[in-house]
């Protein structure tokens, strides 16, 4: 399948999700949020989990960890990184190699919980964005429906 089909795939999927407009953008955000930290691979478990807690669409958080891919990634771990040496004020040796949570834990406990911290901090507004994105376009995409 070729990346435009993916992507025209994930929209098809995104308009069929079921639920009210609260309920697909809580998670949505959760998923975006949870793309962000440098918990690879447990985007998609820590984003349905979260969910789960949080009463959002598991499926929309599952699109939403997409948001973190191959491209994404090392700009996200260098953010989490400097923001969290800048929260914790101490400087470790970090290289972008790192591409997974437990590869992280090789560089110890300080790293992670730095990264993972950064990570937590920049998420959060990515994630409250796409609530409020993802609820209006679900509206926007529901009336057009009950228009035709």
């Amino acid at each position: 399948m070729s990346p435009k089909e993916n992507i025209r795939q994930v929209i098809t999927r995104f308009k069929e999700l079921q639920g009210d407009p609260h309920y697909i953008a809580m998670g949505m955000a959760i998923g975006i949020f949870v793309s962000i930290t440098p918990t690879i691979p447990f985007h998609t478990v820590i984003a349905i989990a979260l969910s789960f807690l949080l009463n959002g669409s598991k499926i929309a958080a599952a699109i939403g960890v997409w948001l973190s891919n191959p491209i994404t990634i090392p700009f996200f771990y260098l953010g989490s990184y400097k923001t969290g040496l800048f929260v914790f004020g101490n400087s470790i040796p970090f290289d972008i190699k790192y591409t997974s949570v437990t590869e992280l834990m090789k560089l110890g406990l300080n790293v992670t919980c730095i990264m993972i911290t950064g990570g937590i901090i920049l998420g959060v507004v990515p994630g409250i964005a796409a609530y409020f994105i993802t609820r209006k376009i679900v509206v926007k995409i529901r009336s057009q429906r009950l228009k035709q």
